[in-house]
């Protein structure tokens, strides 16, 4: 067997098949499109292996919910961030299309973490198949980078949740508008970051490198992209003594321009189904 990864974590397994031949398992090939690579003995080249009907069923409509869930938050952050820039002015009407957004990304990410636990698994040094498991609802597999990633991801956009609702507060100090609103943006900002660093480690078996043919490393590096705007956006909206934003431009812009990366991200994954 060849294990491939980065520091504990395992996202390509190569191993002989019992009767010759080679199989190749790869985190994001198998738990997106249910594929394993297959060698048969004398082959040239591979073939793919697909999971059951029934994991690829399940994986579709996962697939599906959570490409969705991303494209429409995506639009709906976007929608919120042009309202607050060159709308009324009227700050309800920009933080409720945000919270819409941001019920949007939750569903997003706990589908992606959905469709991590529920993939179909190899079984190293078996006969080069994807085992279907029963359906979960929750697992807990920190030493899994796909795992990890999605989980993190959802957890950001938990904290999206909580800045989102204290965003509808009223007569807020310029202290608590920092502690209750600017704090949790910036570390949702952080937790979707530490995710795409996660899922580059997936797509690019621990190497940075850059794989324009691949669709998984383009979904990961345009969420990555939005993610870093995200950022900007936060920190540029951190409030002064003065009662005034760093930069209320460059927030907006930030996260109309990330937000749309999200959507577009969603575009591409339903183009990564099972």
């Amino acid at each position: 067997m060849r294990a491939e990864g980065a520091g504990p974590f395992t996202t390509r397994v190569s191993w002989g098949l019992p009767g010759g031949g080679t199989a190749v398992w790869e985190s994001r090939l198998a738990r997106r499109r249910g594929l394993l690579a297959v060698r048969p003995p004398g082959a040239e080249h591979s073939r793919h292996a697909r999971a059951d009907d029934t994991a690829l069923a399940r994986l579709r409509r996962l697939n599906t919910v959570a490409a969705l869930a991303f494209v429409l938050g995506g639009a709906l952050f976007a929608a919120g961030a042009a309202v607050a820039q060159v709308g009324s002015g009227d700050a309800t009407e920009s933080a409720s299309i945000y919270f819409a957004g941001g019920l949007c990304f939750n569903t997003g990410g706990y589908v992606t973490l959905l469709q991590t636990i529920n993939a179909p698994r190899h079984v190293p040094g078996g006969a080069g198949e994807l085992v279907t498991r029963r359906w979960r609802w929750w697992s807990y597999e920190p030493m899994r980078v796909d795992w990890l990633s999605a989980f993190v991801l959802f957890a950001g956009t938990l904290v999206f949740a909580v800045d989102l609702l204290d965003s509808f507060l009223q007569g807020l100090s310029i202290q608590q508008v920092n502690r209750l609103i600017w704090a949790p943006d910036l570390i949702g900002c952080m937790l979707f970051l530490v995710s795409g660093h996660l899922g580059f480690v997936e797509v690019c078996h621990g190497r940075p490198r850059l794989m324009p043919r691949d669709l998984g490393w383009w979904i990961v590096a345009v969420n990555q992209l939005g993610s870093a705007l995200f950022m900007v956006s936060a920190i540029a909206a951190f409030t002064r003594t003065s009662g005034s934003e760093i930069s209320a431009g460059i927030a907006n812009w930030g996260t109309l321009t990330g937000a749309l990366c999200f959507s577009v991200g969603g575009v591409l994954q339903l183009f990564e189904r099972p």
